[in-house]
């Protein structure tokens, strides 16, 4: 369904840092920088990046939003909350692990990355 999702960062050099560290937790190579300092991070599955805003404003998380990185194991989802806290980011709502619902049983982690964005790793169980 999606194509690409971007983020705004204020200091972009700060956001490759906990991106690295967090996407490649989970197999995702290094984001590259083009032209503009723009950061992609890029998969057969679609792309995410990182940057400035065009109009020139600070760079705001989405009330209410979140962006969900798929994991291949309860392993990584840790991975990921472990190198993003290591690398500037804040874990936030319940530690990470397992959250039942019903029969179905997902692990998840919550950051907040150097600018305020919540990401979350999941693995469907």
């Amino acid at each position: 369904m999606f194509s690409h999702v971007f983020v705004g960062a204020n200091d972009v050099e700060a956001s490759k840092k906990f991106y690295d560290a967090v996407l490649g937790a989970i197999g995702i190579p290094e984001g590259k920088a083009d032209p503009k300092g723009r950061v992609f991070y890029r998969t057969p599955t679609g792309m995410f990046g990182l940057t400035k805003p065009i109009d020139g404003k600070v760079a705001t998380h989405a009330n209410g939003g979140t962006i969900g990185f798929a994991c291949d194991s309860p392993a990584k989802v840790k991975a990921f909350h472990d190198a993003g806290v290591a690398n500037g980011g804040k874990s936030i709502e319940d530690p990470p692990g397992p959250r039942t619902n019903g029969a179905m049983t997902l692990h998840l982690a919550y950051l907040r990355d150097p600018s305020g964005n919540k990401i979350c790793a999941l693995h469907r169980g």
